[in-house]
């Protein structure tokens, strides 16, 4: 099962479960993961080379997409 999750003051919300194969599912979640991303949060995927990759819809391949706020500062 893949999950969309957001960072936040509790941890983790989930936002969205879904399984390969199920089109609504997937549906939800990349809509949920765009209303997100409207609202200035980054989402990531980690690689099994241990690297992460922002990404700005759902990889076929993506078991967890992490959503949190950007870093502030400069």
């Amino acid at each position: 099962m893949s999950k969309l999750i957001r960072m936040d003051r509790t941890g983790h919300t989930t936002l969205a479960e879904w399984r390969q194969g199920d089109v609504g599912g997937r549906d939800e979640a990349e809509a949920e993961l765009f209303r997100e991303l409207d609202r200035g949060m980054i989402a990531s995927v980690s690689r099994a080379d241990g690297t992460a990759e922002v990404v700005r819809e759902i990889p076929e391949d993506a078991d967890l997409i992490v959503l949190r706020r950007p870093i502030a500062g400069g």
